[in-house]
């Protein structure tokens, strides 16, 4: 009888054994790829752009596809690619870096308005000025070890655009509503200095210091007292990010943060953006 058990529990640790090598079997591990090889239209080092040639192509992008590799086989799955694009010796850790997200695609193609705009309201680069800047391509797929393309590197003059938001004619801007100290304004109300931002240039204003009650809506104003003109959110009312947003003229209330106290507001017409930073 006991050895009838020992058989029959030596031949249990076969089957179990059996059963984690088929397990093991069954598995699907990355065994690697290759690093992708970036290549460009423009072989030169200077990258051309101009108002007058907008709608022209500016650059089109090539890369090599990084055949992943699995023990199953090159892979079949969906490689998702990221361009970059950022100033050079930053080494693509600059905040304000481009990102482009391409799917599948080997290519990418940019309009001189496309790379125009990711160069002045993106990476914030001052016009007439020669910026030398770099651009990459990163694959990926699932939870790989991303891969990383050789670099091109141009020298680029961003050219000025129209402000995609129209600065207050009034070369003046307030910020009113429950938010601030004074809450909404009413019609025919005097200015409130305190509340009224400083100009630095003809598209961007700043307003050092404000104290904001946590949870309350603003707007900005270029005449305090009067309604006829006002700047909010793109979107609905109070659906911004506290933190800074898109706004347009006559758009939708602001939320500011949840934590009441002193911020600085910056209106930034030429991207049509505003910043809030506690202090």
């Amino acid at each position: 009888m006991k050895k009838i058990v020992k058989q029959l529990l030596f031949l249990s640790l076969l089957v179990a054994l059996f059963a984690s090598c088929k397990k093991d079997e069954n598995k699907v591990y990355y065994q690697g790829g290759t690093a992708p090889v970036l290549t460009s239209s423009v072989i030169s080092s200077d990258l051309p752009l101009s108002f007058a040639n907008r709608d022209k192509e500016a650059l089109k992008l090539w890369w090599t596809n990084p055949e992943y590799k699995f023990n199953t086989g090159i892979s079949s799955q969906d490689v998702n690619y990221k361009i970059e694009i950022d100033n050079a010796g930053a080494n693509f850790t600059n905040p304000k870096r481009q990102t482009i997200i391409v799917n599948k695609e080997l290519s990418k193609s940019f309009t001189q308005g496309q790379f125009n705009d990711y160069l002045l309201n993106q990476l914030q680069l001052d016009t007439s000025v020669t910026h030398n800047i770099e651009i990459r391509v990163t694959s990926a797929i699932g939870s790989s070890v991303p891969l990383y393309s050789n670099v091109l590197k141009y020298a680029v003059v961003p050219y000025a655009i129209p402000p995609k938001v129209n600065p207050p004619a009034s070369d003046s801007l307030y910020i009113t509503g429950s938010a601030t100290p004074k809450s909404w304004m009413a019609g025919g109300d005097a200015e409130v200095l305190s509340q009224k931002f400083t100009r630095v240039t003809n598209t961007l204003y700043v307003l050092n210091s404000v104290t904001l009650t946590g949870g309350g809506s603003y707007l900005f104003v270029p005449i305090y007292g009067d309604w006829g003109a006002k700047y909010g959110y793109i979107g609905a009312n109070n659906q911004n990010n506290v933190n800074g947003d898109d706004f347009k003229a006559n758009g939708g209330d602001m939320l500011a943060p949840a934590a009441s106290g002193n911020y600085k507001i910056e209106v930034d017409f030429q991207r049509g953006k505003f910043t809030v930073t506690k202090l």
